[in-house]
């Protein structure tokens, strides 16, 4: 497969809260379960997240990493609330610094998308639990609404664990996983919300914890080390909204105000990904034509933004082009071409041919297959550091 053509505009440096860029190609943050059972990373995530900073200046998002056991219910996936699992992640941070990069980690708390029968194995007694009772679908059970008490351990959770990977494992600062349907979603989100308490029943109120949960973890670790990731349009968990646009309006007109890091914002699978994604089904109520992210992006413009949904290299070279047109500051994710190609940066930098990502070991567990074995291209020397961009 080609790389893209060089882009001025793709790799323009920019500067995101205390980081300053050489480039605007993120890496994703990409869920590989390859954490030990317990939830440690390991040896071979090191090697994962060192491949992948073999450019300099490049900014990387780690996979989504549990803020408490009880926030869990996923096997092998990181966590970073005891400290064998901070120690481990300061090893990779370490790494990535290094090499000259940068590296935030990706708090997470699942909610009614956990696993009843993994929760309750690392935690017996557990409950499954949400903003409200609305079951994800037939194989998840149904959730129990949080208590008001829950509600304040789990903004602690997220303090806690956003002053676990700054300061203690030296990450340069930590995004809240509000995207996908997991739990912060969930209370944005009318179609799991139906609580009618201070905690839902209207706009504001639905957006009560999520916000309790950003300023947390600003008051934990600061502003410029806070982000946020969003999905307005989200599929995934059974969670799309008849009209999202007032809610994350709402939602991201506040976060503006707080003058976060970054918004990372994941697009429409159906407006974001033609020849990525498969048309819309007959009857299906994808529309291309007016799930645009443009509202979200006039409000939060000139902040710096992160775009997400299935960037191929040729459209994340228009995507940027037309963003810097517009004035905005805006970096694009990159997920599956990243875990086929580390130095993925150089690679579209210099128009390089990408390897083909293997789907099948996306989800490997503990594998290292279709983890750590992708080829450098020829330009990187000899240890797998680049040349540069």
């Amino acid at each position: 497969m080609p790389g893209a053509p060089t882009s001025h505009a793709l790799f323009e440096p920019i500067r995101i809260g205390d980081m300053d860029l050489a480039h605007r190609v993120v890496l994703a943050p990409l869920t590989r379960i390859r954490a030990t059972d317990d939830h440690i990373p390991t040896e071979m995530m090191l090697e994962y997240y060192r491949q992948r900073s073999s450019t300099p200046g490049t900014f990387l998002l780690t996979e989504a990493t549990l803020i408490s056991q009880r926030a869990g219910g996923f096997i092998n996936v990181p966590g970073v609330w005891n400290d064998a699992q901070v120690a481990e992640w300061k090893k990779i941070v370490d790494v990535v610094h290094a090499n000259g990069c940068y590296i935030y980690c990706q708090l997470w708390a699942l909610g009614r998308a956990a696993s009843a029968e993994q929760l309750a194995l690392e935690m017996p007694g557990a409950d499954v639990v949400s903003s409200g009772d609305v079951q994800q679908d037939p194989n998840y059970v149904k959730p129990r609404p949080m208590t008001h008490a829950e509600i304040d351990e789990m903004v602690t959770f997220y303090a806690d664990a956003a002053k676990n990977a700054v300061f203690g494992a030296g990450f340069d600062g930590v995004e809240i996983h509000g995207a996908n349907g997991y739990l912060v979603d969930q209370f944005i989100n009318e179609v799991t919300n139906n609580r009618t308490d201070e905690y839902g029943g209207s706009i504001e109120k639905r957006l009560k914890f999520p916000l309790r949960v950003v300023d947390a973890v600003i008051q934990a670790v600061g502003v410029s080390r806070t982000a946020i990731r969003l999905s307005p349009y989200e599929r995934f968990s059974n969670m799309l909204m008849d009209d999202p646009i007032p809610t994350f309006s709402a939602m991201i007109s506040e976060l503006k105000t707080r003058n976060i890091a970054y918004l990372h914002i994941i697009e429409s699978r159906a407006a974001s990904a033609p020849g990525v994604y498969n048309p819309p089904a007959p009857g299906s109520n994808e529309n291309p034509e007016t799930e645009s992210l443009d509202f979200a992006r006039k409000i939060w413009a000139p902040q710096p933004i992160i775009l997400a949904g299935g960037y191929t290299p040729e459209r994340a070279v228009k995507r940027a082009e037309e963003a810097a047109a517009r004035g905005e500051n805006a970096v694009i994710a990159f997920g599956r071409y990243f875990i086929a190609n580390p130095d993925l940066p150089l690679r579209l930098r210099k128009g390089i041919p990408l390897t083909r990502y293997d789907r099948s070991t996306f989800y490997a567990i503990k594998q290292a297959a279709g983890y750590i074995d992708y080829p450098f291209a020829v330009e990187a020397n000899g240890n797998g550091h680049a040349n540069g961009v």
